[in-house]
Order: C-alpha cells, then structure tokens, then sequence
C-alpha cells in the first residue's frame, strides 16, 4: 500500500489536518532519514522522520502504512516514537525567544524581499 507523507502524518495524528503536515512538509519542517521531505513522498517501513515543532523535534520510526483515519488508540501503533520529552517553556521565555523585527526610523514599511526575509529567518 503506498500513501502520501502528508497524508500519513495526519493518519497518525502527528498534525491535527493534512493540510497543516502539508505545510510543515512544503517548509522544511519535516526531514526523512535525515533529508527534508516533500508532502507527496511516500513512506517507507522503518523510515525516520523528524517533525520540527519550533524548540521541539519529534522522532519517529514508520511501523505501518495506513492511508484512513483510525481510532487515536491505533493511530499509535503507526510509529515508534523516539522523541525526548517536550521541553517546558516559560511563557515570558518564548516571547523573549521570537523578538522583533526592529527597522530604522523613516524606512516605512517592509518591501515584499524585506518580508520574505525575515519569514525565512524566522524560519516559518
């Protein structure tokens, strides 16, 4: 059986909606064997793939290929997971953490590069 990475990402409830593991894919948040993936990628059996949620990256080592919904209960016999424990963050530690974007006074607004810029910097 072969199915989409996106696809399966939402079947194993790694992301609420295909949509949002589409993205994730598209940014370069999600890496297989350690290579960043594209949302049509099929998975493998035994493939592992890192899911980047900001200060936390999740591992994952694929056991089964499903392509429907399942109940959350089975949806966890999908993968293994590897991942360290999700790191507890202070909430005035996390706006501290994004910053902002200062600009020299009279410059006016971003140009569409400017914004492209600092949206890949950030890293979104």
């Amino acid at each position: 059986m072969s199915v989409r990475l996106d696809k399966w990402l939402q079947v194993a409830r790694v992301f609420k909606t295909r949509t949002q593991a589409t993205r994730a894919c598209t940014l370069g948040r999600v890496k297989v064997n350690g290579m960043p993936a594209k949302p049509h990628r099929e998975p493998v059996l035994e493939d592992r793939l890192e899911v980047r949620f900001g200060d936390w990256t999740r591992v994952l080592i694929v056991k089964k290929i499903h392509g429907k919904s399942l109940p959350k209960a089975l949806a966890r016999d999908l993968y293994e997971d590897l991942s360290p424990p999700r790191p507890k963050v202070d909430p005035i530690d996390r706006i501290l953490y994004q910053g902002s974007e200062d600009r020299e006074r009279g410059l006016g607004r971003p140009t569409k590069r400017d914004r492209r810029d600092i949206t890949r910097l950030k890293g979104r």
